[in-house]
């Protein structure tokens, strides 16, 4: 596994191309390679340094937690997945973008159909629209820039370079699967976790030091998303199987996460086993370039859990969560109950 992900002699991120490539535009860094890859990824690394993105946790992600959970407080039970997790990540999104209100329902529609690949030719149409809309906000942006994300990004340079357009919208488009779709479904694994060994979310309730590595072990237990591809440019052999060039390789970050030789009883939920690095936001080049951000949104929406949902547990009268999917898992509801 590390192989294939650091070994960029040997193997490629073009295996994205029909498909990321095809409707975020082949200027997705999730679809290049060095050396465009690294040249474009010290921008958007730049900004996503921990220093900027803390900033982001007090200004954005609180007000967005904060106003979503008053919406079910005074009821003393909620669909946390429904009702909390599917929408703050999003809701993040649009206030760094700085979208306006009226927009977001369009946005959010051209977002989620751009990654239909069942139905290519709905899914590249909404690219194009969306790239119309960005290639707007950005000229917006740049005539009056702010504090908010297309701001940066459309202003910042490393060594005298600004982002290409084609680069810079492509990244745009790809926000809301790769900054929304993850952390909603990361978070969501995390307080399944929790509340499923309520002696382990009790402990850090007590001690909140704890939290960055129970939200380690949950990125490590079931990971968002447990695999990634990867094509061989080059004949190679991994494992002592040969691998010819243009083959396919689905790298399993879930398989290498419960790897007994890595982890002690893989397949168990313990915030307080022997920390050791996980493979679920990559590794090598292309390791995610959102990783600081995803931490401080399930740091922030943890700290609001505890905040305000008093005497947290399971809902013992509805269906338990169960956490599914092939490539990309969550469950699809966490009923619970909490003192108003």
């Amino acid at each position: 596994m590390e192989e294939v992900l650091t070994n960029t002699a040997c193997f490629s991120n073009s295996g994205y191309r029909p498909t990321l490539g095809a409707t975020f535009g082949m200027g997705s860094i999730s679809t290049l390679d060095n050396p465009e890859h690294g040249r474009w990824r010290r921008i958007f690394q730049k900004i996503f340094l921990p220093q900027f993105v803390k900033t982001w946790g007090d200004t954005i992600v609180d007000p967005v937690v904060n106003g979503l959970m008053a919406k079910f407080l005074p009821r003393g039970e909620a669909d946390l997945v429904e009702e909390f997790t599917q929408r703050y990540p999003f809701e993040v999104i649009y206030h760094q973008l700085n979208l306006p209100e009226s927009d977001v329902h369009t946005f959010q529609r051209l977002a989620i159909g751009q990654t239909d690949y069942v139905h290519m030719a709905q899914a590249q149409e909404a690219g194009v629209k969306l790239g119309e809309y960005f290639r707007a906000l950005i000229d917006a942006r740049r005539a009056e820039p702010g504090d908010d994300l297309v701001s940066l990004l459309a202003n910042t340079e490393v060594d005298g370079e600004y982002l290409p357009e084609l680069v810079l919208i492509s990244f745009l488009r790809q926000l809301m699967n790769a900054a929304g779709d993850t952390t909603y479904r990361g978070t969501s694994v995390l307080l399944t976790a929790l509340l499923q060994n309520p002696a382990q979310y009790d402990a850090i309730r007590k001690d909140r030091t704890l939290i960055p590595q129970a939200i380690e072990e949950a990125l490590r237990w079931d990971g968002p998303v447990v695999s990634q591809l990867r094509t061989a440019i080059a004949d190679t052999r991994i494992g002592g199987v040969d691998v010819p060039a243009g083959a396919f390789l689905d790298v399993v970050a879930g398989g290498a996460n419960r790897d007994p030789a890595l982890f002690s009883d893989p397949d168990s939920f313990n915030i307080f086993r022997d920390r050791r690095a996980h493979y679920s936001f990559s590794r090598g080049p292309h390791i995610c370039v959102g990783q600081h951000l995803a931490r401080v949104e399930m740091t922030r929406a943890l700290h609001a859990v505890m905040d305000n949902l008093h005497d947290l547990r399971l809902d013992p009268d509805k269906p338990a969560p169960e956490i599914r999917g092939i490539m990309m898992r969550v469950p699809a509801h966490i009923h619970v109950k909490f003192d108003r």
